[in-house]
């Protein structure tokens, strides 16, 4: 039996996909189709209250019986915990990996998640209003990581990516949507490519999810 990965083609949805894959654990994917509002479905919300995408089945949960799992942050620490990858072990070490997770989570999502939104509206003084001040904290928050990438591979430990990676790249991904190039983002540049060119990586987000 495999994990179900119920999920879409999204930014949070691919953070999974992707940890799945450079976790080598078996899976298969449950589409749920957001935009046909699949994810108000009552079976979906038995497990995924907050009906949002992603969330997992896990057939073997830490004690040998089957576990569900609902929020993309929340999913990425399971499933650190259930492999022993990409999480330290040591909580020195860990502290980095659960504060830009929890830096993802806050705000390197929600602030770009805005900018599309108000991408989609109709022209007008609402529209340019909210695509401001979400586009320039966007931007800020860009810069915050291109900073702490200054000399590092990874955002939040050396040597191999953490869940912290998975998570922000999941968003960086979609940079061209949001208007960020990566031209004044060379720390930023150079990880995207370093992540992107990671065999796992890649297929995380190949796995067809629409």
């Amino acid at each position: 039996m495999t994990i179900e990965l119920h999920t879409w083609n999204t930014p949070n949805g691919r953070k999974i996909s992707v940890a799945l894959e450079e976790m080598g654990l078996p899976y298969t994917v449950v589409p749920v189709d957001i935009s046909n509002k699949k994810q108000f479905e009552p079976s979906f919300l038995e497990f995924s209250p907050n009906n949002r995408i992603p969330a997992i089945k896990d057939p073997n949960g830490p004690d040998g019986k089957p576990i569900t799992v609902f929020e993309s942050g929340a999913i990425l620490y399971y499933l650190a915990e259930k492999t022993g990858r990409f999480m330290p072990r040591d909580l020195r070490a860990r502290v980095p990996v659960m504060e830009w997770l929890m830096w993802q989570m806050g705000g390197f999502g929600p602030m770009p998640g805005q900018v599309h939104h108000f991408l989609m509206q109709p022209e007008g003084p609402a529209r340019d209003y909210g695509f401001t001040r979400y586009h320039t904290e966007t931007k800020r928050l860009y810069g915050v990581l291109d900073r702490r990438l200054t000399g590092r591979d990874f955002v939040a430990t050396a040597g191999e990516p953490s869940i912290a990676d998975f998570a922000i790249l999941g968003w960086a991904w979609r940079h061209e949507r949001h208007q960020v190039p990566f031209d004044d983002l060379p720390n930023v540049a150079a990880w995207y490519a370093r992540m992107m060119a990671r065999p796992a990586t890649a297929r995380g987000f190949e796995v067809a999810l629409s």
